[in-house]
């Protein structure tokens, strides 16, 4: 074997790659195949292609306020098409479930008068908002996009890991992480059928043009920004190109009368549809924060006259929260009369006394999460703190056992990683993005891998430093379904060493049970009220999307 794989160690969770040492399971031989003769100079090089491309073309993200290359590691994720299957039907079994507990916690309440969820879980909820009751898009969606955390467990069965349904990132990095993979790994794209990735505006602008306000045929959609400075601003304008819609910041709109328009060079222009990438305490200074300047003042009020819909809907918050999740496989079973599909990680609710005794009697053995955090911000790995770290930690559970759950500690999948010039395993998780249009909910396949780059660790959030990979999704369909059918041709690079004579047989295959057998990215700085750009693009009312 190769230098690169020569020392590789599997890990302490499932390796998606090798079911044993040199051993590769069936959905990664075509990749073994192409990576084993490469010597670590000529895999390091394409590394290198792989970054600057990301650099050049300002594919970049915010981490403690200094901009970078958004980090794509070299060796793609590959999940079988049978595996895909259950994922895609389970993350949209939980889509329509939570669209109907949010159509009935902000309307009737039903699920609350019996009792499947206590009200006092709803009520005192960081993002249950009662400003938005009584508003109704008419198809109904609120969740017009989801992005749900998956993870492999020890046995390789995906579970999910929590619900983010308020404003989800990192879609823009599944569409580049494609684009570039194509280039630096043209020979694997050759040799395999890949679900392709690059419909998702199309169906992201399908799914927002469904849901204008009544008697609108042809409706203005935009894309809502904090601005610049925003850390996911790079995915705001990448959408709204691709779209084909503006990108605008709430100084760019203007609502009178319940109506939204838009300010251009010919003047004001309605606006229908707001996809907005602002949370909601930020997004209307009437009803949330008064101090925000990135809002629109008397949005929401226009929102609830059904003149303009906001996608997604405000409130949805109360859905991610993470005590909340506990109860999403009793909600599936209560509006869906379903079983759940993809299985919770194993969650203890603290308010319950003998539980959080339970639970502070082990904290060093379980992950202690906060119910609203975000970007893997105020996440305690019990094993991996200290003494007085889980003191603290302690003091203030038992202060608000309703700010915390704890999990069971997953070790979490792995899949090799290039870590300086050798391969290693890293732990990664998984969040594909669903559409929903209000007759369909469209699952993107793949979806964004993040790996977290240190040995040992299992944040793997980018704001906490993690990296991605591209998620290739194999398609069982006939070869029109391939990807690239006529890919780029691969960077210069040395020529192959270390090829093993002669052409021998791959080695004995290990089984890759499906997902039935057996976290949150980036959270936006919202509230952004120094500079910004001086200038902007003219505007003119003859463009628009077309629905």
């Amino acid at each position: 074997m190769a230098d690169l794989f020569e020392d590789y160690r599997l890990g302490p969770g499932w390796d998606e790659m090798f079911g044993e040492p040199g051993m590769p399971r069936e959905t990664y031989e075509a990749l073994h195949a192409t990576l084993q003769p490469l010597s670590s100079v000529e895999l390091g090089i394409r590394a290198e292609v792989l970054a600057r491309a990301f650099l050049d073309q300002g594919i970049t993200f915010a981490l403690k306020g200094i901009e970078r290359p958004f980090p794509l590691d070299i060796v793609p994720r590959i999940i079988a098409a049978d595996q895909w299957r259950v994922v895609e039907a389970g993350v949209a079994q939980r889509v329509r479930t939570l669209e109907a507990f949010l159509a009935d916690i902000y309307g009737a309440g039903q699920v609350l008068a019996d009792g499947v969820v206590p009200r006092r879980i709803v009520v005192t909820s960081a993002h249950f908002h009662r400003e938005a009751a009584g508003v109704s898009p008419h198809n109904g969606v609120r969740i017009h996009v989801a992005g749900v955390d998956l993870v492999r467990d020890e046995q390789g069965t995906f579970r999910v890991l929590e619900d983010n349904v308020r404003v989800p990132s990192g879609v823009s990095y599944v569409m580049e992480n494609r684009r570039a993979m194509a280039h630096v790994l043209p020979e694997v794209f050759a040799a395999t059928r890949i679900l392709p990735v690059e419909s998702y505006p199309g169906q992201l602008l399908r799914a927002l043009c469904a849901a204008a306000p009544v008697g609108v045929s042809e409706p203005t959609v935009v894309v809502l920004t904090p601005g610049v400075h925003n850390s996911a601003y790079f995915e705001h304008a990448l959408l709204a190109r691709e779209m084909g819609v503006e990108l605008v910041e709430g100084r760019d709109l203007v609502c009178v009368g319940n109506e939204v328009a838009m300010r251009t060079t010919a003047g004001e222009q309605r606006v229908d549809v707001i996809y907005r990438r602002i949370d909601d305490e930020f997004l209307d200074p009437v009803h949330f924060r008064a101090d925000s300047v990135i809002g629109v003042a008397g949005l929401l009020n226009a929102a609830r006259a059904g003149r303009v819909t906001i996608a997604n809907a405000v409130g949805n918050g109360v859905a991610d929260d993470k005590l909340l999740y506990t109860y999403v496989p009793e909600l599936i079973r209560y509006y869906l009369d379903e079983e759940p599909i993809l299985p919770n990680v194993e969650t203890y609710r603290l308010e319950d006394p003998d539980v959080l005794d339970h639970v502070l009697e082990r904290l060093d053995h379980l992950v202690l999460k906060p119910v609203d955090g975000s970007g893997g911000v105020g996440i305690v790995i019990g094993s991996q703190a200290g003494d007085e770290e889980l003191a603290q930690l302690a003091e203030r559970i038992r202060h608000d056992p309703r700010g915390w759950i704890a999990q069971r500690e997953v070790a979490l999948s792995m899949v090799p990683t290039l870590v300086g010039n050798r391969l290693r395993a890293r732990h990664v998780d998984l969040r594909p993005f669903a559409v929903n249009d209000g007759e369909r909910v469209s699952v993107l396949p793949g979806g964004l891998t993040r790996v977290a780059l240190p040995e040992g660790a299992l944040v793997v959030n980018s704001s906490q430093g993690g990296g991605s990979k591209d998620t290739w999704v194999l398609a069982d369909a006939p070869a029109a379904a391939i990807t690239v059918t006529d890919p780029p041709a691969p960077p210069e690079a040395p020529a192959l060493v270390n090829s093993p004579p002669g052409t021998a047989a791959p080695p004995p295959r290990s089984p890759d049970p499906g997902p039935d057998s057996g976290p949150v990215a980036v959270q936006q700085q919202q509230q952004q009220q120094s500079s910004r750009l001086d200038g902007r693009l003219d505007r003119g009312l003859d463009r628009g999307p077309s629905c």
